[in-house]
């Protein structure tokens, strides 16, 4: 007769695993994962006769790839492992354990310095015997080249996808969302996009930038993963502000391993507007975001570019002896060579002597007048067009952050959380409300503004007729601080030596203003 101890001894406590990669394959009212379960536990009753308890623990990972160790199913078998709740443990392939060759092993490893056995249901392995333990390495060193190969599969798809231009998944870019796997414009948030390069390209300073469009209550992409996740966008910081101005995704491209092919989506961004981005960032003129001093006075600096490269003239000097000659040099012949533009350098004092005469013809030519108002018009609808749709994107906001704050408010109320995690969510949802609020008050302000500043023949014809007394009694700061608030761009065609100035609508009249007040001195 066999004692109750020995009956004890013999008894061999059993422990199932299972696993799915995908959470599909956890989904539906009979999955994978039951039918591992399944498996196991019919090989587990067919082992009774050799003293395998009936009942048998389970752990479990559902929608869990087999390439990481961090499993919560897992990681408690190796816990109940290292207190020795159970003798074997049973999988239905060796693979559920781990398709990384070298995890397997050390799991194997751990678990059989533990006294516990590994058994394989489909492969008919058990690591109790000499056969088993060797055919053990065997299978995985088979799982491992089936995962190399799979991952090389997918990356020569990837890598096939991005030179046929489509988008291969991952976090939207702002600007954009994910449709049925291609990207479409998301029409609230591409104004801002351009905006945030237009910014770029008058402060040259990522840091100021970023503080800019932070004041604003401007965020990175908000999106929602496959499985129903949202993540929030978050405020921007340099790198995110630096990476977006970079990201050739914007001007309707892809980009893989350092090469970039057309893709199938629109851009956003004016490859030559991108170009002169680049141009910038790659320079580092963003580095100190300190305002660069005008000492030799440049009265259109900021203002003038070249139709031919698309780039900005920038300041330049050569001294002969004591006397210093200043230019406007094309940016984009200094970067590509002096041949690449037609017109690479311009003297300053000729180029600003043209503007103000151009400005003075305009002050005594009604046709001229007609098509600067024309202009201004059309300027002016494009921003009242970009602060309403900024403005429709921040009430949108404002009214998530509002319901946020008000499901917390009555959960707080109700007990339903701790309170001190709610709190500090709160706090975080009402600095973010303080922003956007204060966002809204500015465009309303910059929308009444433009609204109270509209243009009429009069205004123009008053404005600049008043240019023509006082400018040559100006000191040379004045003059430029004039000409700023006046144009808002003047570009120069070096082929016909022709230039075409934009003027700000809202310039106008405070020009106006001021010039009467020095007529009036």
């Amino acid at each position: 007769m066999i004692s109750p101890a020995s009956t004890e001894k013999q008894t061999v406590r059993v422990a199932i695993y299972t696993r799915v990669s995908t959470p599909d394959q956890a989904n539906g009212d009979f999955t994978s994962i039951d039918s591992q379960e399944e498996y196991c536990r019919s090989f587990g009753h067919s082992q009774r006769g050799k003293g395998w308890e009936e009942k048998a623990l389970h752990y479990s990972d559902p929608g869990i790839s087999g390439t990481t160790m961090n499993r919560p199913g897992f990681t408690q078998l190796l816990n109940d492992a290292g207190l020795h709740l159970f003798d074997v443990l049973v999988v239905y392939r060796f693979d559920r354990l781990s398709r990384n060759n070298k995890d397997f092993h050390v799991i194997c490893d751990r678990l059989e310095s533990l006294g516990i056995s590994i058994v394989s249901v489909s492969e008919q392995i058990n690591t109790t015997e000499p056969a088993g333990r060797a055919m053990r390495s065997l299978m995985a060193t088979f799982s491992q080249l089936e995962v190399d190969t799979t991952s090389q599969r997918t990356l020569d798809k990837i890598a096939t996808a991005k030179r046929q231009g489509r988008w291969c998944g991952g976090i939207p870019v702002l600007g954009y969302d994910a449709v049925d796997k291609k990207l479409v414009v998301n029409e609230d948030e591409a104004p801002m996009v351009r905006e945030i390069f237009n910014l770029y390209l008058k402060h040259r300073s990522v840091q100021k930038v970023c503080a800019e469009i932070n004041r604003r209550g401007w965020t990175t992409k908000s999106w929602t993963t496959k499985t129903g996740h949202v993540r929030v966008g978050k405020p921007f910081s340099k790198s995110t502000l630096a990476h977006l101005l970079a990201n050739v995704t914007l001007i309707g491209h892809v980009s893989h391993r350092g090469q970039v092919y057309p893709g199938e989506h629109p851009g956003l961004i004016r490859k030559s507007t991108f170009d002169r981005v680049q141009a910038i960032l790659k320079k580092g003129q963003q580095a100190s975001g300190e305002k660069v001093s005008n000492k030799y006075n440049f009265l259109l600096k900021g203002l003038l570019r070249c139709k031919a490269c698309g780039t900005a003239y920038v300041p330049t000097t050569t001294r002969k002896g004591s006397k210093v000659y200043r230019y406007y040099a094309c940016s984009g012949a200094q970067k590509n060579g002096f041949k690449t533009c037609p017109r690479p350098t311009l003297s300053a004092h000729k180029m600003e002597q043209l503007v103000a005469q151009q400005i003075r013809v305009i002050g005594q030519d009604p046709a001229l007048q007609a098509e600067v108002l024309r202009q201004t018009k059309r300027a002016t609808r494009a921003e009242t067009g970009r602060l309403k749709a900024e403005q429709k994107q921040l009430a949108a906001k404002r009214d998530k952050v509002a319901k946020e704050t008000n499901g917390l408010l009555q959960a707080l109320a109700g007990g339903q959380a701790p309170g001190t995690s709610i709190s500090s969510r709160l706090a975080e949802l009402e600095a973010q409300t303080a922003v956007l609020d204060r966002r809204l008050r500015e465009i309303e302000t910059e929308l009444q503004t433009i609204a109270d500043s509209t243009v009429d023949p009069a205004d123009l014809a008053q404005t600049l007729s008043l240019f023509e007394p006082i400018w040559d009694v100006l000191f040379p700061a004045e003059q430029a601080r004039i000409i700023h608030l006046l144009v808002r761009e003047i570009e120069f065609d070096g082929a016909s030596g022709k230039f075409g100035i934009r003027f700000h609508p809202t310039g106008i009249r405070a020009l106006a203003g001021e010039m009467e007040l020095e007529l009036a001195r």
